[in-house]
């Protein structure tokens, strides 16, 4: 059985490890000052939060991460699910589904007016999840870096 609970300051090791698969999924890399103070915002939960999804012998297999902003649409705050990461031996098995749906049962205790999230297009995988359980908005992403 999965049970999922919010990223606490003893989960760091596990957590970064699996932070690290994230990263490496994605091609990319990041500091370790930048990976330190992602850890203290999430679990401080001020402005980031987060949960792990552990298997029925503790191990973590899952992380999610997401923070709530105002929105100019809605009286509400919108809740971005900004990482989403299972480990591949668990992929598959729901705990991706049950994460989203961790981060969805907050978002509406917390007054969200919506969850929404980004992903590759080439990452089909998980988005047969995502047509599964939310809809497909059609927007696709540009940014500017600085």
């Amino acid at each position: 059985m999965t049970t999922i609970t919010a990223i606490a300051d003893v989960d760091f090791d596990e957590w970064s490890g699996l932070w690290r698969g994230y990263l490496t999924f994605y091609g990319t890399e990041l500091s370790d000052d930048i990976t330190h103070e992602t850890f203290r915002r999430i679990v401080e939960g001020r402005d980031l939060h987060g949960a792990v999804a552990r298997d029925e012998n503790g191990r973590a297999i899952g992380i999610v991460h997401w923070l709530a902003h105002p929105a100019t649409w809605s009286r509400s705050a919108y809740c971005y699910l900004e990482d989403l990461y299972v480990d591949g031996e668990s992929r598959g098995s729901g705990v991706g589904r049950q994460l989203i749906a961790h981060v969805r049962d907050w978002a509406a205790g917390n007054g969200c007016e919506k969850v929404y999230w980004l992903t590759q297009e080439t990452n089909m995988t998980a988005r047969a999840l995502y047509d599964d359980v939310a809809t497909h908005t059609g927007y696709t992403h540009y940014q500017i870096s600085l």
